[in-house]
């Protein structure tokens, strides 16, 4: 492992050095986030030149085991972002669910702090003060529900047509 971390280049190793848990305890949501897809970036980089540098070599060699073991360098790097990408991903979920924890007891606190009480309920017979506004359904004359509705009459009156003409 250490051989591996010896070959990264400096921002790589940078970006390894942020994953660790002093670092990411320092973070908040937002850059967790920056941070998580910047290492799932290099850990897909890294799995898909391994991947590719792969079937290469299986094609050279015509075996796969001497494929594999040709290409161990970057099997190594996209192994080790794999778990720096781990350790991102369990520090934000963390914080995300307290984030949320936060935001739900945040949102119940308004709806307490603005819930009516019952001696603000008005004791009226139970009657609606205005009459309100006629209820019309607005969808019948739009220029959709017309070409259904045409589309449907037509339909029927050659389903009519066809019982007709074989009498």
């Amino acid at each position: 492992m250490k051989k591996i971390l010896n070959s990264l280049s400096e921002d790589e190793y940078v970006l390894i050095l942020e994953t660790k848990k002093r670092q990411l305890a320092e973070l908040d949501e937002d850059d967790l986030i920056a941070l998580h897809t910047r290492v799932r970036q290099a850990r897909n980089k890294y799995t898909k030149n391994y991947r590719r540098a792969g079937s290469v070599k299986v094609g050279e060699k015509k075996a796969r085991g001497a494929g594999k073991a040709a290409n161990v360098r970057n099997a190594g790097k996209a192994e080790v972002f794999e778990g720096a990408l781990s350790r991102v991903s369990r520090r934000l979920a963390t914080v995300s669910r307290q984030s949320a924890r936060d935001l739900k007891e945040e949102r119940l606190q308004r709806a307490r702090n603005g819930a009516p009480s019952f001696s603000d309920i008005d004791t009226s017979k139970g009657k609606v003060p205005t009459s309100g506004k006629a209820r019309v359904d607005e969808t019948r004359n739009s220029p959709g529900r017309k070409k259904f509705e045409a589309s449907s009459i037509a339909a029927g009156a050659r389903r009519q047509a066809k019982k007709d003409k074989r009498r």
